[in-house]
């Protein structure tokens, strides 16, 4: 839990990897982002035309208290999240498969600031690089660019996170309760917190 981004896409030119890779490197050393290079030129500077998992190309970073944000492809171009390769690739579950092509961001703990500056970055990117592209940003700033907004909903993301501590303290696993049914009563509680939190959000 903690509010987060997510977004899917492909790299438009395999020719401009080379050149995506190095704009995120200067953004990150210039913001003092640690950042990690994968496989750097597509070959012959060309998409495949099936889906391999064998390598990975493009670059990820990771502002402080943030989720690494990954600009990575297959060698077909499409966005993957290399961290969910071993996970869901070769799954039976189609699903299950379909989640190594979406990068979730959780932004919690970095802060607005830090959000705001990822959305502009990849809002840039998007317009340079990237095609079929989708982001889903739980803040609405990417939607609206609208920042009053956008700290809003990292306020009523923080008070959701204090409900999960208060509802763990105030919610104990009672007697002969199994795991599962604990953890379907929790999130109930939850849930409902949080329904009553954007009820009272909007009635402000």
């Amino acid at each position: 839990m903690g509010l987060s981004f997510h977004f899917s896409g492909r790299l438009r030119k395999a020719e401009d990897l080379p050149a995506l890779i190095a704009e995120v490197k200067d953004v990150s050393n210039v913001n003092g982002w640690k950042y990690f290079i994968f496989e750097t030129r597509f070959p012959n500077d060309s998409f495949e035309n099936h889906t391999s998992f064998d390598e990975v190309y493009g670059i990820c970073f990771s502002p402080p208290k943030c989720e690494p944000v990954f600009f990575t492809f297959l060698s077909n171009g499409e966005m993957v999240s290399p961290d969910r390769i071993e996970l869901f690739a070769y799954s039976d579950d189609e699903t299950e498969r379909s989640y190594i092509y979406t990068i979730s961001v959780k932004t919690q703990f970095s802060g607005v600031l830090s959000h705001q500056i990822l959305i502009l970055l990849i809002k840039y990117m998007k317009e340079k690089y990237f095609e079929n592209f989708k982001l889903d940003d739980e803040s609405y700033y990417w939607e609206t660019g609208d920042e009053n907004l956008m700290r809003e909903r990292f306020k009523l993301y923080d008070r959701l996170l204090d409900n999960v501590e208060l509802s763990i303290q105030t919610f104990p696993i009672e007697k002969d309760e199994d795991v599962v049914s604990y953890f379907e009563r929790l999130m109930t509680q939850i849930n409902n917190l949080k329904n009553n939190s954007s009820q009272n959000q909007v009635q402000d």
